[in-house]
């Protein structure tokens, strides 16, 4: 899981790095495990756009992840770690005993060959790819694909060199330190699967041209002083101007830029021991 630069070649291949790809063992997905991802372009049912900025981009197959690791004390091999273009971690192919394959999040170390099982016992080995109860995985873990309603699946720490950290434990629930900074309670009956999320190096990548956001299919963003105010609150003005007062807002009028927008009713509030922001 490296990083490799290019020959300037042109301006943009100046800056431009990419993905090595040295931990992948296989090219192409296991075809019984995929389905056709069809684009919305950023639009819902209505064929309204409510996510802008997309569009294009290549042709994508959607891989189907075990998120549950429902198969319990049953070990899987791992034969093969694969590339997603769906998401920023990789994906390990594990195959259990009587044939049956299934893709899973890959950790960060986990290599072709070592078995790993899904536990609701107390006995369960705490190495990389286990997933096990929070109630027997030992405060100061680094642990991902965490489940928030007991089988429900893994919902939070998904994404490339993502991991939580158990901090404590009381009667009901452990005490979970997100990426972001914020802890969380989460029930000791909920699963989490042990080590740190693969592909440690994408936030390292410089995409360097434009071109290859296209290919991701992320379409150019526009800043608002650049528009005009038709199009924009912060549009308009002679020559260079400041996005005046009381900005800065989004396209819509809402304030941004460290707005809180959760609702204070929400029903997780209560579960949350310390924001991400103090």
């Amino acid at each position: 899981m490296g990083i490799k630069k290019y020959r300037p070649t042109t301006p943009s291949r100046r800056w431009m790095t990419g993905h090595d790809f040295q931990e992948i063992t296989k090219d192409s997905p296991e075809k019984s495990l995929t389905l056709p991802l069809k684009r919305t372009g950023g639009r819902n049912a209505y064929g309204r756009i409510t996510v802008r900025h997309k569009g294009g981009g290549h042709k994508r197959l959607l891989r189907i992840i075990d998120f549950k690791r429902d198969l319990l004390e049953v070990s899987a091999k791992v034969i093969a770690i694969e590339y997603d273009p769906n998401r920023t971690a990789r994906l390990a192919l594990v195959e259990y005993p009587d044939k049956k394959r299934k893709y899973i999040i890959c950790p960060n170390g986990l290599k072709v060959g070592v078995e790993i099982i899904s536990s609701n016992e107390k006995s369960v080995e705490i190495k990389i790819g286990n997933t096990a109860l929070l109630r027997y995985i030992p405060s100061g873990t680094m642990i991902h694909n965490i489940e928030l309603v007991k089988g429900m699946g893994g919902q939070i720490v998904r994404s490339a060199g993502g991991a939580a950290q158990i901090m404590a434990k009381d009667e009901e629930f452990a005490h979970v330190k997100l990426p972001s900074g914020e802890v969380r309670r989460v029930s000791l009956d909920c699963h989490a699967t042990i080590g740190q999320v693969s592909n440690i190096d994408h936030e390292k990548i410089s995409w360097g041209k434009a071109g290859r956001m296209r290919w991701r299919g992320i379409r150019p963003t526009v800043r608002g002083l650049a528009m005009n105010p038709v199009d924009h609150p912060h549009g308009g003005g002679e020559g260079k101007s400041g996005q005046g007062n009381p900005h800065p807002v989004t396209p819509w009028g809402k304030p941004t830029k460290g707005y809180r927008t959760r609702n204070r009713k929400k029903y997780s509030n209560k579960f949350i021991v310390k924001r991400r922001k103090p």
